[in-house]
């Protein structure tokens, strides 16, 4: 059997150790959590080397590419080094095929032309917000709002560009926690109201679900949430604000959509590879294992999800 680790700078509630079957193989897929601890992160690595099929970092991006750039994050280079002799991916390359796949799915249902989307953070999911801009979505991309707390939206693919080849230089040799919640931060939901301007304009939230979660206003009535790596609580917590729909663009296992960085450790391993697939790869995988967005209507879901 196929064993898959994710290795977290999450919180441990979120962990998980499960067996499931993916392209006809048993895999059996571990999260362990970290609650934001870099050391206790690399000590875990240094332990699986060797040892398991592949690593996925979770609750950290290993990079970000931004059309044909990628912006490598320091703290997760490192953490990635301490592992040379296994596979180690963070989902970023299979959410650049999975989430253009998934935005296509998904135009029967929510009709893309006009709608209004806030992505929370597009540089991560560049792929997501391009498919959406070419299918004439009305998008508004929160990245210095949500990340820096610069009180700014950007309307456009082209100034979303031009920002990351000015900004992610710099940022990705900061503390990876500066830009994102790591460890408890991820329970915490902000409260002031801040962000409900974003929210209340939008249709659709995409994007990150800890940066949805915690600037999360007291009410999403009506809306749909377009994210991944929700648990039971998550889905509960989106009932409660009246949210009116929960999509995921990878599969739900015992309740909880798995995360791409797990998923992408999957499918290295599937294939025996040393390191990440090509893009191409990663779609014919992902047309194989039959792999398409998740809906779940809020009103009528069972309290499992």
């Amino acid at each position: 059997m196929l064993h898959v680790v994710s290795v977290s700078l999450g919180s441990t509630t979120r962990d998980t150790d499960q067996v499931v079957e993916l392209l006809g193989r048993q895999v059996r897929i571990e999260r362990r959590g970290t609650a934001g601890d870099l050391r206790a992160a690399g000590a875990i690595m240094a332990e699986l080397d060797g040892r398991v099929d592949a690593i996925g970092l979770g609750g950290i991006d290993l990079y970000v590419q931004v059309r044909d750039r990628r912006y490598t994050f320091r703290d997760a280079r490192r953490l990635a080094n301490l592992a040379p002799n296994t596979p180690v991916v963070c989902g970023s390359g299979l959410k650049n095929s999975l989430e253009r796949m998934a935005v296509r799915a998904l135009d029967p249902l929510l009709s893309w032309q006009g709608r209004k989307v806030l992505m929370v953070s597009a540089v991560d999911r560049f792929g997501m917000a391009e498919e959406l801009s070419l299918r004439g979505a009305d998008l508004r991309f929160g990245d210095l709002a949500f990340a820096l707390g610069i009180p700014m939206d950007v309307r456009s693919i082209r100034t979303l560009d031009a920002l990351a080849r000015t900004l992610l230089p710099v940022l990705v040799r900061l503390p990876f926690r500066w830009i994102y919640p790591v460890g408890a931060a991820q329970e915490r939901v902000s409260s002031g109201g801040r962000f409900d301007r974003y929210y209340d304009w939008a249709e659709v939230v995409a994007g990150d679900w800890h940066y949805i979660r915690r600037h999360a206003p007291a009410r999403l009535d009506g809306k749909t949430i377009l994210t991944n790596t929700t648990t039971v609580d998550d889905v509960a917590f989106l009932r409660d604000r009246g949210a009116a729909r929960l999509v995921t663009t990878t599969p739900r296992f015992a309740g909880r959509s798995v995360g791409t960085n797990l998923l992408e450790a999957a499918f290295v391993a599937l294939e025996g590879a040393r390191g990440e697939l090509p893009a191409t790869r990663y779609g014919e995988l992902v047309e194989r294992a039959g792999i398409v967005p998740t809906v779940m209507e809020l009103a009528s879901a069972g309290p499992n999800g």
